[in-house]
C-alpha cells in the first residue's frame, strides 16, 4: 500500500522520519550546498514547466489555475515516468518531497501531494 508523502521545505533540517527526501522543484534550492541538502533523489520531471513556474509565481490569487495547469502537466510522458518512480518509492517507505517555497500552503509540492491524493 503506497503511503501519503509528508512534505518539507528544503531548508529545513533532514529528520530520520524523512524516509526518501526528493526535491520536486525544477530549480536547485538558492543557497542550498549540495553536499549538505540531504537529497535523495531530485525528480525535476514532476515540478511545474518553467513557463507555469513564473505565471504563478508571486500570484497566490491562481492557484486553483495552476493546479489545473499542474495536472495536465502531470499527464505528459516524462511526468508520468517520474510519477511512477515516485509511487515505487511511496511503496516502499516513507516519503518527503522537498520544496523551496516559502508559501507552505500554496506550493507546487503540496499540489502535487493533492493530485496524487486524487484530489485533482
Amino acid at each position: 500500500m503506497a503511503r501519503k508523502p509528508r512534505l518539507k521545505r528544503v531548508y529545513e533540517a533532514a529528520s530520520p522520519e524523512d524516509g526518501q527526501r526528493i526535491l520536486v522543484d525544477r530549480l536547485w534550492p538558492r543557497g542550498l550546498a549540495k553536499d549538505k541538502a540531504k537529497i535523495d533523489l531530485w525528480l525535476r520531471d514532476l515540478s511545474p514547466s518553467d513557463a507555469l513556474r513564473k505565471r504563478f509565481h508571486g500570484h497566490p490569487e491562481t492557484w486553483s489555475a495552476f493546479r489545473k495547469a499542474y495536472a495536465q502537466e502531470l499527464k505528459e510522458p516524462a511526468a508520468q515516468a517520474a510519477v511512477a518512480e515516485l509511487r515505487a518509492k511511496l511503496r516502499q517507505g516513507p516519503v518527503t518531497l522537498l520544496y523551496a517555497a516559502r508559501d507552505e500552503e500554496k506550493n507546487n509540492a503540496v499540489a502535487l501531494r493533492d493530485w496524487l491524493a486524487g484530489d485533482k
